[in-house]
């Protein structure tokens, strides 16, 4: 029974976060500010997966200036593909939460 509760509560966390943050993701979708940006780094995150093996995911920031006029690094919600440090990029964000971003599409 308690190992059914503790399942249950990190599934409970999880399902909270990913709420988090598709709503997070849809108000900067409607109501962000557009930027240009360039990647300005590529960090390499290692996780073990089930079977004991590594699993490898690329987190893809950039640097932008917000209508401050303020020099901003901000985590990209996903990947832009086949992009590379120093490459250009056009992102949403929100000003009151600009460590943020999404890639225009």
């Amino acid at each position: 029974m308690k190992e059914y509760l503790i399942f249950g509560g990190v599934a409970l966390v999880i399902i909270a976060v990913a709420v988090y943050m598709i709503l997070r993701n849809n108000k900067i979708r409607k109501s962000g500010v557009e930027a240009d940006a360039v990647i300005s780094r590529i960090e390499e995150e290692r996780t073990t997966s089930s079977e004991g093996g590594a699993d490898f995911t690329e987190i893809y920031y950039v640097t932008y200036v917000d209508q401050q006029g303020k020099s901003v690094e901000a985590r990209l919600n996903s990947a832009p593909g086949r992009t590379r440090e120093g490459d250009r990029v056009r992102i949403k964000y929100l000003p009151e939460k600009p460590h943020f971003a999404i890639l225009v599409k």
